[in-house]
């Protein structure tokens, strides 16, 4: 067992890594969300999901998670799996949070939501520096009740 450890310390380095980062987003606190992001991602952290905000790197992360906050005062993110191979890591999440102010355009609904998410981030120098996402909104805009089903 020690050897599997040993062997795996960069491994177990960028899972804690990546565990500090949604820790922050659940206390809700966007100086400490900032610092986390600014400790964990490269500035210039490449992101290949599709975002409708201006901003690039690590400031595009802060930004998505003070919108989801603003939105989802209560924004609850979950770790299901963080599977890790290498350079990637792969982290599947479960989000829950109540719609209390403006989101995507869409008024606050008081309406909960629980969706999906998957993501896989690449390590460079012990900091994220890609990420690729894959988020349920079909499902958020379902139970927003913006999609009739």
């Amino acid at each position: 067992m020690n050897d599997i450890l040993s062997s795996t310390g960069q491994e177990t380095s960028n899972k804690a890594a990546f565990r500090r980062v949604l820790d922050a987003s659940n206390t809700h606190d966007e100086e400490l969300i900032s610092t986390t992001v600014d400790e964990v991602f490269q500035p210039d952290v490449r992101m290949s999901t599709p975002l409708p905000i201006p901003e690039t790197g690590a400031r595009a992360i802060k930004e998505v998670y003070a919108r989801l906050h603003r939105a989802f005062p209560d924004l609850h993110i979950a770790v299901e799996d963080l599977i890790e191979e290498g350079d990637r890591l792969v982290a599947r999440h479960t989000v829950t949070g109540t719609h209390q102010g403006e989101y995507m355009g869409l008024p606050p609904t008081g309406r909960s939501v629980t969706y999906n998410e998957i993501f896989i981030l690449r390590f460079a120098d012990g900091r994220i520096a890609e990420t690729w996402g894959v988020v349920d909104v079909l499902s958020q805009l379902k139970q927003l009740g913006v999609i009739q089903t």
